[in-house]
């Protein structure tokens, strides 16, 4: 059997990054950038006041006390938005407001609280010295200062500063575009009748899910019954090239039963080369079948159908893929030492990864719930994957293991 580590460098390899695009700042967020992003402008762009109050030339108050205040006339008043150029006389001053640029000839503001607030002149109670609420243009950024670096994940503040610099877009590493599948002829929808023999399709919900949740985009969801055509139709449909999939994840159909349509579509020994998928045994719990292949001219991952061992495998390789493919940080979960308050047994020759719940303040963890692969209640409130290597077949009571934090 295939090692999980070989498993994950294989699925590694077949995934992979989209050519940078340029897109609007209101699609960029949650994207890595692909490229440093240097400024053409400074922050600010002009001399600007910092509070509301009024433009003076320092030297003019400095005498100013609230028993005897300098009244200068104002000459101008000044909004944010004003665009004429304005220059101060001495022994006048300019009513101004927050952001509006500050006239030439200007060496402080007096904020209004330290006047009477006069419109056509003012009295000033307290000196401001030179330099004192002005905000000088490049202090924040100077033109040609490298202000986002590559790798760097577009976040509300990067967006504003990309709109404060001028810029429209950024070039940024694009979602991975998924396609994910569910297989099985017993699949039916959920909110609709169950008739005997069926269950309620949930894989390719939860799979979406994972996709989104890993940053990648879910283009489509489907399912398809035991039905070879039917399988290949879906395929074909949303696998062409104006879909622009990169990346198909299929679930079920991968074991050694007779009705095993995904198998079927491609063979079931698999097929290697540039279309195909090639099957596989990976010596871990749950997850033992998958498949890793090409089909037009998208990477397929074939999943088994067990809803745990369908997630697990997941976390396992595609999430860490995935972001790795889109740039984005840490693409693997966090993995943490704990310490084991119960004993467990694990199989032979398979690395088991058991659900768990970890208490980080004392650094234990527990298993959560039977290793069996259809128990996916204890999977929805487990927040860690106990692994266990596949060389050990009983652990004691307090053993360190590592602990995959799902949280």
């Amino acid at each position: 059997m295939r090692s999980v580590e070989e498993h994950q460098r294989v699925v590694a390899e077949m995934i992979r990054a989209r050519p940078s695009v340029a897109v609007a700042l209101a699609q960029a967020q949650g994207l890595a950038l692909a490229d440093d992003v240097v400024a053409r402008l400074a922050l600010p762009v002009f001399d600007n006041s910092a509070m509301d109050g009024y433009a003076v030339r320092a030297e003019d108050v400095a005498d100013a006390t609230p028993d005897h205040p300098v009244v200068l006339e104002v000459a101008e008043d000044i909004p944010a938005g004003r665009t004429d150029e304005l220059t101060l006389r001495p022994k006048t001053a300019h009513r101004i407001m927050t952001g509006a640029p500050v006239p030439a000839g200007t060496t402080a503001v007096v904020p209004v609280e330290d006047t009477d607030g006069g419109v056509d002149s003012v009295a000033i109670h307290q000196p401001r010295p030179a330099g004192a609420h002005i905000r000088r243009a490049g202090e924040d950024v100077a033109p040609g200062t490298t202000v986002l670096r590559r790798g760097q994940v577009v976040t509300p503040a990067v967006l504003g500063l990309a709109a404060a610099l001028g810029m429209a877009e950024l070039p940024v590493v694009p979602r991975q575009r998924v396609l994910v599948m569910s297989t099985g002829s017993e699949l039916v929808s959920p909110g609709e009748a169950l008739r005997p023999g069926q269950i309620y399709e949930s894989n390719s919900i939860m799979l979406a899910g994972a996709v989104r949740e890993a940053g990648a985009e879910v283009i489509a969801v489907a399912t398809a019954e035991d039905d070879v055509a039917q399988f290949s139709s879906i395929l074909d449909r949303y696998a062409a090239p104006e879909n622009q999939v990169d990346l198909i994840i299929t679930s079920g159909g991968v074991s050694a039963g007779a009705y095993e349509v995904v198998k079927d579509a491609f063979g079931r020994e698999g097929i290697q080369g540039d279309q195909g998928v090639e099957f596989v045994k990976v010596a871990m719990q749950p997850g033992m079948p998958q498949g890793i292949g090409r089909v037009a001219g998208a990477t397929i991952v074939t999943l088994p159908g067990n809803p745990v061992s369908a997630l697990v495998s997941f976390e396992v390789f595609i999430r860490p893929a995935l972001r790795r493919a889109m740039g984005l940080p840490d693409p693997d979960r966090p993995h943490r030492p704990a310490v084991l308050a119960e004993s467990l047994t694990s199989p032979r020759g398979k690395r088991q990864f058991r659900r768990a719940i970890l208490d980080r303040e004392s650094g234990s963890v527990t298993s959560y719930g039977p290793p069996a692969s259809h128990h996916l209640r204890w999977l929805a409130s487990a927040n860690a994957l106990l692994d266990i290597p596949e060389d050990v077949v009983e652990v004691s009571e307090g053993t360190e293991l590592l602990v995959w934090d799902l949280s």
